[in-house]
């Protein structure tokens, strides 16, 4: 969903970088997977292609925070009729 990020914080030796990948237009989403000694974090259409990856070796990650929009939220702050 549009706005939905992940942030990831990597060693480089020296002082920590951060880095995001952020789901840029509507009916875009995040998904993150990890494996092998590599973290992928991938900006994915709603038909399932790849519009731009980042990755990063599993050993230099120091945090990975996902940041999902809020979906379903009423303005009185109660949960929509279709969350369970």
């Amino acid at each position: 969903m549009r706005g939905d990020r992940v942030e990831i914080v990597v060693d480089t030796g020296g002082a920590p970088l951060t880095y995001q990948v952020t789901a840029t237009r509507a009916g875009r989403r995040v998904e993150t997977s990890i494996g092998r000694g590599v973290v992928e974090v991938a900006e994915v259409t709603r038909g399932g292609t790849v519009v731009r990856t980042a990755r990063f070796m599993a050993s230099r990650v120091l945090a990975l925070v996902e940041h999902p929009v809020p979906r379903g939220a009423t303005p009185d702050g109660a949960a929509s009729p279709d969350r369970v």
